[in-house]
């Protein structure tokens, strides 16, 4: 009796949620530990330990924070941290646009090289749709305001990259965009 009363709970559970995809909710829960980790290295234990951030710190984060949202966490609000310590701020802005470039880079190559079917499973068909569907109607204002404004710009360089879009507009667009973002939240924030 009991048995047959747990499956049914079981059975009636799998019923309510028939489009949750175990595979890419597996996915996000390494993600997010693998998030935790890198953050305790190097945020949490440059906070704790030391009392006091590093630019090697900040560059991991971001660098990982523009990896295909990667991080959950908005990478403004990382720069915004790390420049209200006192560092300097053309240092910062160095370190904050090479590290998301150098990522972004990543981003487009994965989108170049592999096929739509394992950008699907990594972050969704609609996403990605989306994201084509901007760069093919607005082209390179699409690279510039995705890396000016907090969109999804690595979403942008992988749809760009999945595009085989000009390589060298993908680079100089994006570089623009996330000179101007930095430099904004700079001159806001500091």
């Amino acid at each position: 009796m009991i048995a047959k009363f747990e499956y049914t709970i079981l059975f009636s559970m799998r019923d309510l949620h028939p489009h949750i995809d175990y595979r890419r909710l597996s996915i996000l829960l390494i993600l997010i530990v693998v998030m935790a980790i890198i953050g305790s290295l190097t945020l949490g234990r440059d906070i704790y330990e030391a009392g006091e951030k590093s630019l090697y710190s900040f560059a991991i984060i971001n660098f990982f924070g523009y990896l295909f949202c990667f991080f959950l966490m908005p990478m403004e609000l990382a720069f915004i941290f790390y420049l209200r310590t006192g560092y300097d701020s053309l240092m910062l802005n160095i370190v904050a646009v090479l590290t998301a470039m150098a990522s972004q880079i990543i981003d487009y190559l994965i989108g170049y090289f592999f096929s739509a079917r394992i950008i699907d499973s990594l972050i969704g068909r609609k996403r990605h749709e989306k994201a084509e569907d901007e760069i093919r109607k607005y082209g390179n204002w699409t690279l510039f305001f995705s890396n000016l404004l907090p969109l999804s710009s690595p979403i942008i360089s992988l749809a760009a990259g999945m595009l085989k879009y000009h390589k060298k507009d993908a680079l100089l667009y994006s570089t623009a965009g996330m000179i101007c973002r930095y430099l904004l939240l700079t001159l806001l924030f500091q």
